[in-house]
């Protein structure tokens, strides 16, 4: 009963590394997922175990629906059905171009990586989840707390911050928004909780390219707290979802994003 699989969708790097690596110091065992790069996984599977956690880097890109099942499949075969999915796995646009001028290759390649991977592997994740449940039940001791598996999301303000010049990028972290509050209703009465945090301007390899403009932004007063977010950030709020600490949440928006959304006058 102390098993705790976690399977998180691009994790070997950024943000989903930070999440990864603080579920392995919590002694979770780790699905790190990754799209191409095998030696940045196997990075962050040394240091998940030089910490004292269990993991597996699988390679499988989400926006596939062989390689999502594949996933699944390989999580299952090594650790077990997974107690706690999540959807991290994401990428910006090429080019920053403007909406009139964007292209549809564009808009495919984010929709299908962003928005319709998640979706999908949330489905057959939530389906493994299900048929899980009574037999961890049945195993569980006289008086222990109920099993209850949970499955976050990582949007984006981009989810309700309108930038015209990455379009694509916009409407799919808006999808997961309501992705969200769709698996959260279908599935309270599964027992599963479902999650979005909502990550503001967060210092990664993704927004390195744009540092000095949000460097200035950040100084002028854009977010109540003056600082860039960190992986570390956004972890802890993972962190709080599997430790159980948010039993009647679910559907809940976690914003982690230095108070970006109190939109001061």
């Amino acid at each position: 009963m102390t098993r705790k699989i976690a399977l998180v969708t691009g994790s070997g790097r950024g943000i989903g590394r930070g999440i990864a690596e603080a579920l392995g110091r919590e002694k979770w065992s780790v699905v790190v997922n990754y799209a191409g790069n095998a030696a940045a996984a196997r990075e962050v599977v040394e240091s998940i175990e030089s910490s004292g956690g269990k993991a597996t880097a699988v390679q499988a890109d989400v926006s596939l629906s062989a390689d999502r099942r594949r996933l699944l499949d390989q999580t299952c075969r090594v650790f077990g059905p997974p107690d706690l999915l999540v959807n991290n796995a994401g990428v910006a646009p090429g080019v920053r171009a403007d909406i009139l001028q964007a292209d549809e290759a564009s808009f495919d390649r984010l929709i299908n990586i962003n928005l319709k991977g998640p979706y999908f592997l949330t489905q057959i994740v939530a389906a493994a989840m299900i048929a899980e449940i009574p037999r961890r039940k049945a195993a569980a001791p006289a008086g222990a707390a109920d099993y209850s598996p949970s499955i976050v999301t990582i949007s984006s303000i981009s989810a309700y911050t309108a930038s015209p010049n990455r379009g694509d990028y916009c409407v799919a972290k808006a999808g997961l928004s309501m992705m969200t509050a769709l698996y959260a209703a279908r599935l309270a009465d599964e027992g599963i909780r479902v999650y979005e945090i909502r990550p503001g301007i967060i210092q990664t390899d993704m927004t390195g390219p744009v540092k000095e403009k949000y460097d200035a932004l950040i100084a002028g007063g854009l977010t109540p707290i003056r600082r860039w977010g960190t992986p570390d950030d956004v972890a802890r709020a993972v962190l709080a979802v599997a430790g159980g600490l948010l039993p009647f949440s679910t559907g809940e928006v976690i914003n982690v994003d230095g108070g970006f959304h109190l939109r001061q006058l």
